[in-house]
């Protein structure tokens, strides 16, 4: 079901997509959509203040096991975000992964294959595959 849901999602983007065809258009929409996102996020802090950042350094035990280290590791992030925040970074990331099936498209590059030889590849590797 999933994967008929991603396909679905990749071909309608075919189907929309009439102005920005040119690849360089899309990488350009793709790269904004991304500052989008990224700026809705920094708003939900700075303006809304529905979450928190309070970033410093990462410290965790240098001989500690793999489940002690990344229980250790922090996300920087504190607090929820509202209805609205969540909405508007929900739209962005939309959008972003709108113009990355267009590229896809233009690629000839099916969606759901790199999710899936993506995930085979981080299982696969396991922990030796820290990002």
């Amino acid at each position: 079901m999933k994967d008929m849901l991603i396909d679905e999602f990749q071909y309608t983007a075919l189907e929309l997509l009439v102005r920005n065809k040119s690849i360089l258009d899309l990488i350009t929409k793709y790269q904004d959509s991304n500052a989008r996102a990224n700026r809705g996020i920094i708003k939900s802090v700075t303006q809304c203040g529905c979450i928190k950042i309070h970033a410093k350094k990462q410290t965790f035990p240098e001989d500690g096991d793999f489940e002690e280290v990344r229980n250790a590791m922090k996300t920087h992030v504190e607090g929820k975000l509202c209805d609205n925040c969540r909405d508007i970074i929900e739209k962005d990331i939309g959008r972003n992964l709108f113009y990355l099936a267009s590229i896809c498209n233009t690629l000839d590059l099916n969606l759901y294959d790199i999710i899936i030889k993506e995930h085979d590849r981080i299982k696969m590797l396991g922990k030796y595959n820290l990002r």
